[in-house]
């Protein structure tokens, strides 16, 4: 109960009573109180996901239905899926292509709001759990289901994102969250209940590492990396290559921009997931775009990742060079500010937010004449800005120029310099 009054007491997260009551459901303490019709379940195919199918049969009495969303994890991924997903008694797979709608509505928006969680992640993984959350409560409406499930542990931030979306897309979905019900404690629990109820368990190698992939980056969890002080493997990465193996010639690349957002690169107009890939691969052989931090999760615990965004990398430090044209000091202090808002939003899992859509509108205003087009120099591992150039930039080099011009007279700085230094002078006088 002290927690719902929590809830209640903060409507910027949940403010409908029916949103409550989905809280009451979804939050019972690990009694599995109800019967339910029909389940989506957010699948992968893997371990956890297959056992999950059989256990939900079993304890809520319904039907499964696994949904895989396509957010350009690769072609691997998604093989035998359906096999896999029947096999563990699921009625049936739907498997939804998102990756134009994950990088247009989704990875552009961030990229035009610059922002970046604690100075370093470029939001991978947050930025892909509402686009899935969104396609998930379609799919309960397509196929009658009153229920989503997903298999996330009460230790990560997904969790969070997937049902804060839910809460705000459709507040009478119940909410089912396995690892926050059963007994199953590990992987050899989840084997040996696989075998039990004859659920074929998935044949495929562990890595040791968790990893999470899409179409904007990879995530590197686990193994050495939980040790803050251990240098990752080489071995490990696999968008880029080492830096000091890319090539020793640099690579010139060209990104246009309109009201703040990529169209083309190298005079080629590409559709937002197109764009974003072929900037993967340029970025990845030049080994552009590796973050190794340590960051605090929403749940409250500090964890290490190492993160590859090649193309995003190149992105940011292009629409962030463009602005420096486009848009003045005043303008760009305060959007630097609302960046960090914006990010730590987008990582709580509050996408569908009032405010992060408000902040949203307030961004694409002031981007609205950041049009142009940057240059940028790739050589092994670094990127560099070599030249900009917009139709409304704000740079005059008459101006800027250390010779004398007819619009600025050098002469009006003495004045300037003595009304703004004046609180250092009576301060200076005082003493």
């Amino acid at each position: 109960m002290a927690e719902l009054q929590a809830v209640a007491s903060h409507p910027s997260v949940l403010s409908s009573k029916s949103e409550i009551q989905a809280v009451m459901k979804s939050d019972n303490g690990g009694v599995k109180s109800k019967k339910l019709n029909k389940v989506v379940l957010a699948y992968s195919g893997g371990l956890d996901t297959s056992v999950i199918v059989p256990w939900l049969r079993e304890n809520y009495g319904c039907e499964v239905v696994c949904f895989t969303a396509d957010v350009g994890q690769g072609i691997q991924e998604l093989e035998g899926l359906e096999e896999k997903a029947k096999a563990s008694g699921a009625c049936q797979l739907v498997v939804k292509d998102l990756t134009e709608e994950f990088v247009k509505d989704y990875v552009f928006p961030c990229i035009r709001a610059g922002a970046i969680y604690e100075r370093k992640y470029l939001l991978g993984t947050s930025m892909a759990r509402p686009v899935i959350a969104k396609a998930m409560v379609d799919v309960a409406r397509e196929v009658g289901a009153d229920a989503l499930s997903h298999g996330c542990t009460g230790k990560g931030n997904d969790q969070v994102r997937f049902e804060l979306a839910f809460f705000a897309l459709n507040p009478d979905l119940h909410v089912v969250v396995p690892w926050r019900e059963w007994d199953i404690q590990g992987r050899e629990d989840a084997i040996e209940y696989a075998k039990k109820h004859n659920v074929p368990v998935p044949v495929t190698k562990k890595s040791i590492y968790s990893r999470d992939r899409n179409l904007w980056h990879l995530s590197h969890e686990g193994d050495i990396l939980e040790d803050p002080a251990c240098e990752p493997k080489k071995d490990m990465y696999m968008m880029s290559v080492e830096p000091e193996d890319a090539p020793n010639e640099p690579e010139y690349v060209e990104i246009g921009i309109v009201s703040g957002l990529p169209v083309s690169v190298n005079g080629k107009v590409l559709s937002p997931a197109s764009l974003l890939s072929n900037l993967n691969e340029i970025g990845g052989r030049h080994g552009v775009g590796r973050v190794d931090m340590v960051e605090n999760r929403l749940v409250g615990m500090k964890s290490r990742g190492v993160y590859e965004t090649p193309g995003g990398t190149i992105l940011f430090a292009a629409v962030r060079e463009l602005e420096s044209l486009t848009l003045d000091r005043e303008t760009i202090q305060v959007k630097d500010t609302l960046a960090l808002k914006y990010a730590e939003l987008v990582y709580a899992g509050r996408w569908f937010d009032p405010l992060r859509e408000s902040m949203d509108a307030f961004m694409e205003k002031i981007t609205a004449t950041t049009t142009g087009s940057v240059t940028l120099k790739l050589y092994k591992g670094s990127v560099s800005v070599t030249g900009r150039t917009s139709p409304y930039s704000l740079y005059s080099q008459d101006i800027a120029s250390f010779e004398n011009g007819s619009i600025y007279n050098q002469a009006d700085a003495a004045g300037f310099i003595r009304l703004y230094g004046l609180p250092t002078r009576v301060r200076a006088m005082q003493k």
